[in-house]
């Protein structure tokens, strides 16, 4: 319970307000305050430590559901450890990314512009609805 709406009953308690009043003032309140929706949808300030993907689909009538949880330290040791790759398996990786449809060099990761990275991911929101689907990346 939130101090102001304590104060209320505690008045109410009281005697000094009539249950009318009280009513009023909680309304009032509530008013005021956002939703418990918009506050399960708004992130926590701070530094993120998941990116997470969730997809809900409905096909043939049966609703599917895929929700991952990926760790940004996950992410940032696999920066690293790539800087450990001899440059020939690099070749090699980014030829069958690139014959995958995957036009991706990873020669370009750096593990010093892992925290940018990192950064731009956390401010990061993707929100796609379509009549059969939703799909949601986001940072918490």
């Amino acid at each position: 319970m939130n101090e102001q709406r304590k104060d209320i009953l505690d008045m109410l308690a009281e005697g000094k307000i009539t249950t009318e009043e009280a009513e009023q003032l909680i309304a009032a309140l509530e008013r005021d305050q956002p939703s418990a929706a918009s506050r399960l949808d708004a992130r926590p300030k701070g530094k993120a430590k998941y990116l997470r993907l969730m997809v809900n689909t409905l096909e043939d009538g049966e609703p599917g559901r895929v929700d991952i949880r990926v760790p940004l330290q996950l992410i940032r040791a696999g920066v690293q450890l790539a800087a450990l790759i001899p440059p020939q398996a690099l070749d090699r990786a980014n030829t069958e990314l690139n014959k995958s449809g995957v036009p991706f060099d990873l020669k370009q990761i750096k593990p010093e512009q892992l925290e940018a990275l990192v950064e731009h991911l956390d401010e990061m929101t993707v929100e796609i609805d379509q009549p059969d689907a939703q799909v949601r990346i986001f940072c918490e």
